[in-house]
């Protein structure tokens, strides 16, 4: 197929450096985990790769291969530049409030690392899924965001604002997770994404038995072909309405070395081609 545009994610900086659990690919290689693009027969598509998981090239290049059973149509009204920023992270929160912490209508979430990628999402999505009340932690000022601070701070000022959380999506884990714990409901659920905080943290057993919560994990890798699709299409249905988005920034091939060294914030998307 034809690459219009393909995201700079922190994944594909972990495959380029040899950092991620997956180890050093192969060189030479195309990186690129995911692309926005066209097929033979005109449709618009979003597609993901295995570059620098497995062998194979990825969607920083003109024109890619993938299977067709990867391919998930991209709706009319959602622009190939908003599906780009959105896709994997975008399926990660989605999946994160509904698969994992199976969020129920009027229950109360915090987000922590709202101004990644997956937060920004998370925070958007579980209004649009029907939760009570919603709050994120940023270490950036952002509208419905709290700062991020230290663990006794945090946990004070988040029972101030949401009282007890049914759900926590956290992004980040280490000290932010643990003041989130404090806060957790009778059955309350935190769903852990990552460790950019930290890959480590000193869970209190008597906070996950006095109050029978549940920590989760989730990652892309163990979600089927068939519940990407579908989260996908929930999530680039919103997006075509106006109603989904993160932040983001368009630069050409020319200008991927910049993008890849992470100057400004929001995510970069690399517009590959223009086709008509």
């Amino acid at each position: 197929m034809t690459v219009t545009c393909a995201p700079i994610t922190p994944l594909d900086l972990l495959c380029a450096t040899g950092l991620s659990y997956f180890g050093e690919p192969a060189l030479p290689y195309v990186p690129g985990v995911q692309g926005v693009g066209v097929t033979p027969d005109g449709e618009r598509v979003w597609f993901p790769t295995s570059a620098g998981m497995a062998p194979g090239d990825g969607s920083l290049a003109e024109v890619c291969a993938v299977p067709s059973a990867d391919l998930v149509r991209v709706p009319d009204g959602c622009d190939d530049v908003v599906a780009a920023s959105l896709g994997l992270s975008a399926v990660a929160a989605w999946l994160a409030l509904t698969w994992r912490a199976r969020l129920e209508r009027g229950e109360r979430v915090v987000v922590l690392g709202a101004g990644g990628a997956v937060g920004q999402v998370a925070l958007r999505a579980a209004r649009l899924l029907g939760a009570g009340d919603v709050v994120g932690v940023s270490r950036a000022p952002r509208p419905g965001c709290i700062a991020l601070e230290p663990v006794s701070t945090l946990a004070g000022r988040l029972r101030e604002v949401v009282g007890a959380a049914d759900v926590v999506i956290d992004p980040v884990f280490g000290e932010p997770a643990l003041a989130a714990l404090q806060v957790l409901a009778p059955g309350g659920r935190l769903v852990n994404l990552g460790g950019s905080a930290s890959d480590s943290a000193t869970l209190s057993s008597a906070v996950l038995r006095s109050r029978a919560v549940s920590v989760l994990g989730y990652s892309n890798n163990a979600v089927s072909r068939e519940q990407r699709a579908a989260a996908l299409g929930a999530v680039f249905g919103h997006a075509a309405r106006g109603e989904l988005a993160v932040d983001h920034y368009v630069v050409g091939l020319d200008d991927v070395g910049a993008a890849w060294e992470g100057t400004r914030d929001g995510r970069a998307v690399v517009r590959v081609t223009e086709v008509p």
